[in-house]
C-alpha cells in the first residue's frame, strides 16, 4: 500500500477554500443530527510550554475516508501550531495520505468561525473587530470577507507590531480600511461583529463593552483554562457551539465556569433548522467552537482529490 505524502505548499496549493464553504457547513449540520462515534480530543503538556494534541477520528457520511490528527502548540514558536493529519481509508484503513497540517487548520478554523458569524450575525453586520491579529485572525478575516460585504475592520493584539503588521497586509490583501487600537474597550465599542483567537486564560470581552445586536465568535478556548468572553455576556447573550459536551470541558463555557445550561444549541441545529439562532436585531450571538475532527477530513478529503487529479505529491511504502 503506497501512501502519499503533501508538503504543506503543495496542500495550499490544491485546497479550493471556496468548495470548503458549502461541504463544511453540511458537515455541521450531520454532526449535530448524526453523528455514529463520539468525537476524541487528547492533549499533553510538552516541556518548554508545549502542548501535544490528538484529534480523531474525523468523519463524515458523505466520504469513505477518516483522518486522525497529530500537533503540537509552542504559543511562542511561528507557526504557533504545527503537525500532520492523516487520512485513512474508512473500510481498511489503510493510510491514503500524511499531509502538513498547519494551513489546513487555519483554514477549516478560520472558515468554521466565519460560517457561524454569517449565520448568527445580523443581516447588515459590516463592521467588524479583530481581536488578536495572529494566523488566526488573517483567516478569520479572510472568509468573513467571502461571506460578507465589510465596510471597515478594527483590529487589536496585545502585540503593536503584530496588529500594525496585520492592519497593512489585511488592507492590501481584501481592500478593506483597517483601524489599529490601543485597547479592547475601543476595538469594539462600535461594530457588529467581534472575532477572537487568543491565548488568553483570562475573559477581556464583557456585557458593558458590547453593543445590543453584536455577534461575537470566539475561537481562543480550545483547551482547559482559556477563555476570552465573560461569564455575563455569555449568560445574556445566544451561545451557539459546535459540541455542547467539549464546550464545558474545554471551550468558552467551561472557561469562565458555566456549565451546559447557557447553551442554546449547536451550530449544525442551527443549520438544519431545528433551531433558530438570532430572533431579534438587538440579541447579542455568541459561537464558541472548540474545532472538530470532522472539520479536518472536510478539507483533507479536498486536498486528496485534487492530490490526485492533478497528480501531486510523493508516494511512499511504509510498509516495505
Amino acid at each position: 500500500m503506497r501512501t502519499l505524502i503533501l508538503r504543506r505548499s503543495e496542500v495550499m496549493q490544491l485546497l479550493d477554500i471556496h468548495a470548503a464553504v458549502p461541504l463544511l457547513r453540511m458537515a455541521f449540520q450531520s454532526y449535530s443530527l448524526n453523528r455514529p462515534v463520539d468525537p476524541k480530543r487528547v492533549r499533553s503538556d510538552l516541556p518548554a510550554s508545549g502542548e501535544a494534541m490528538l484529534l480523531f477520528p474525523g468523519l463524515n457520511d458523505t466520504i469513505p475516508a477518516y483522518t486522525v490528527k497529530v500537533h503540537v502548540k509552542y504559543p511562542e514558536q511561528q507557526p504557533a501550531i504545527q503537525g500532520v493529519l492523516h487520512l485513512h481509508d474508512l473500510a481498511t484503513g489503510s493510510l491514503l495520505v500524511v499531509m502538513d497540517s498547519t494551513y489546513l487548520t487555519a483554514v477549516r478554523t478560520g472558515i468554521s468561525g466565519a460560517l457561524a458569524a454569517d449565520i448568527l450575525a445580523r443581516s447588515d453586520a459590516a463592521k467588524v473587530a479583530i481581536i488578536g491579529a495572529g494566523v488566526q485572525g488573517r483567516f478569520l478575516l479572510r472568509a468573513f470577507a467571502m461571506m460578507r460585504t465589510i465596510e471597515h475592520v478594527w483590529v487589536f493584539d496585545t502585540n503593536a507590531t503584530n496588529a500594525e503588521n496585520y492592519a497593512q497586509d489585511m488592507s492590501a490583501e481584501l481592500h478593506i480600511p483597517m483601524t489599529v487600537c490601543q485597547s479592547v474597550e475601543e476595538t469594539v465599542s462600535s461594530v457588529d461583529a467581534i472575532f477572537t483567537a487568543t491565548w488568553s486564560r483570562v475573559p477581556f470581552l464583557s456585557l458593558s463593552m458590547v453593543q445590543q445586536g453584536c455577534h461575537i465568535t470566539t475561537l481562543g478556548p480550545d483547551e482547559p483554562g482559556k477563555c476570552e468572553v465573560g461569564a455575563d455576556l455569555i449568560q445574556e447573550g445566544l451561545f451557539v457551539c459546535d459540541d455542547r459536551s467539549f464546550a464545558v470541558s474545554m471551550g468558552a463555557v467551561g472557561g469562565v465556569g458555566l456549565t451546559t445550561d447557557v447553551i442554546a444549541a449547536e451550530l449544525g441545529e442551527v443549520i438544519a433548522g431545528h433551531h433558530p439562532g438570532r430572533t431579534t436585531a438587538t440579541q447579542i450571538t455568541i459561537y464558541g467552537g472548540v474545532g472538530l475532527a470532522f472539520q479536518d477530513l472536510i478539507v483533507a478529503w479536498l486536498v486528496y482529490q485534487a492530490a490526485q487529479s492533478q497528480a501531486v505529491g510523493q508516494f511512499i511504502d511504509f510498509l516495505a
